[in-house]
């Protein structure tokens, strides 16, 4: 067995095959999920598990290069959008440098999702509880 946060098989083996800006998209449990990338469905029921326990275990074990967010995310969900912050704020703390954010208008960032290596879905039933984010590297 894994010994590290993240114990999930198949985000541990969406994550271990992302490359340079790759995405992954972390995602309530309302976005519609595109055919293309692969689904990695978590959601059990109404908040479980939460957009950001799955965003913390994920970043356990993926290197954080960007990114991308609907621009409505802060203004509809402001709580959950502030706690996201606050997480990107300790990985940027953990990994020396800023992360970029994108901000798209909703329409764009459900275009951008079928770009994506995969989609882990959520029980969140918070809006615009969506992101992509784009692997970096370890050097």
């Amino acid at each position: 067995m894994k010994k590290g946060t993240l114990i999930n098989s198949e985000i541990s083996h969406a994550v271990a095959r992302l490359g340079h800006l790759d995405g992954l998209c972390v995602c309530d449990a309302g976005l519609p999920i595109p055919a293309e990338p692969r689904r990695i469905d978590l959601a059990l029921s109404r908040g479980i598990p939460s957009f950001i326990d799955t965003v913390k275990a994920v970043l356990s074990e993926m290197t954080l290069d960007s990114v991308e967010m609907a621009e409505e995310f802060p203004e509809k969900s402001p709580e959950l959008h502030e706690a996201f912050m606050a997480l990107l704020k300790q990985e940027e703390e953990a990994m020396g440098k800023e992360i970029p954010i994108l901000a798209v208008r909703h329409e764009a960032f459900k275009l951008a999702t079928k770009r994506c290596r995969a989609v882990v879905r959520t029980g969140e039933f918070t809006p615009y509880a969506n992101v992509i984010l784009k692997a970096g590297v370890r050097f």
